[in-house]
């Protein structure tokens, strides 16, 4: 019972705005997962509307 297990190599997913990776397991045999986020909003500069 004390073999180490390996985890499978999964590939990058992708998706319209997510991508995410799969880390290294660290010590304790964890493998956790990056997820980064694309922005999906557009920021415009702020204009004061004309006055009347």
């Amino acid at each position: 019972m004390s073999e180490q297990k390996t985890r499978p190599q999964v590939p990058d997913g992708h998706s319209r705005f997510v991508l995410t990776r799969q880390k290294q397991p660290n010590e304790k045999g964890f493998v956790g997962y990056d997820v980064i986020w694309d922005s999906f909003q557009k920021e415009v500069k702020y204009q004061t509307p004309k006055r009347p």
